[in-house]
């Protein structure tokens, strides 16, 4: 049985650390971080590594039948744009169009991941995959300790989530951790693609606005007037841009 109905627990994972934060169930505020646990290990080998870093994590924290999210750093999953089959009519067929997908794009079978999507047979969707061995891994773990696993997601889906409704018609979204930053490019309120894209130090208006630019020519797409950003967002991006020939950037606030 839950124990705290008003609040849970995040679980941010990434191959570096583990961090334990709180998190009101209803509202915006932002959660609290609880503690943090530092990992030095590949992706791959964080299933085997997950147990004994969510001891440490856990220990002296008050969590046993507190509810659980997992956010999983996006390193660690597979995110992929797919197109529905002509006159598809069966989930199967929508299963089927994302497994093949994920073949191309990433040369391997679908097999070892658990896939999941926004399953739309009217028009592209995007399809998200994450290691049956980790989410075993994150399942024994979470049970070990009593906790109830509400949702496992990738991080940039989390903030997506979070901030959905906040965004403004055509405007982009970009989702920064760490020196990676998410940039979701939109088009008449919808998620068009998802691009993951290494931020120099020093990241500003200048390189956000070609880069921005730059993605949107490959996709097709005019370039946003506007990136609404969340997360770790660099200094030089959270203040307002210094000409109109660079994309104006809003901040959204952090991710809960």
């Amino acid at each position: 049985m839950l124990k705290n109905f008003t609040q849970s627990l995040r679980i941010e994972m990434m191959p570096q650390s583990l961090r334990l934060l709180r998190a009101r169930r209803w509202g915006r505020a932002a959660p609290q971080l609880l503690a943090e646990q530092p990992l030095a290990v590949t992706p791959d080998a964080l299933a085997a590594a997950l147990p004994g870093a969510l001891d440490g994590l856990l220990s002296g924290q008050d969590a046993r039948g507190m509810a659980a999210s997992f956010v999983l750093a996006d390193d660690l999953v597979r995110m992929w744009q797919v197109v529905p089959p002509l006159q598809a009519a069966r989930l199967a067929d929508l299963e089927g169009a994302a497994a093949l997908r994920f073949h191309t794009l990433f040369g391997e079978s679908p097999a070892a991941w658990q896939l999941s999507a926004d399953w739309n047979a009217g028009a592209p969707f995007m399809a998200a995959a994450v290691p049956r061995a980790l989410l075993a891994a994150i399942e024994a773990a979470a049970a070990r300790h009593a906790l109830a696993v509400i949702a496992v997601v990738p991080h940039f889906i989390a903030a997506w989530n979070r901030h959905a409704r906040a965004l403004k018609r055509d405007a982009w979204f970009g989702v920064a951790q760490g020196s990676v930053l998410a940039l979701a490019a939109c088009e008449g309120g919808q998620l068009r693609a998802v691009r993951h894209i290494a931020m120099p130090h020093g990241a500003d208006h200048y390189w956000l606005t070609q880069t921005a630019q730059r993605e949107a020519l490959l996709l097709g797409l005019q370039a946003p007037g506007l990136i609404q950003l969340s997360g770790e967002v660099p200094l030089a991006l959270a203040k307002p841009a210094g000409t109109d020939k660079h994309i104006a950037t809003a901040a959204l606030g952090a991710t809960a």
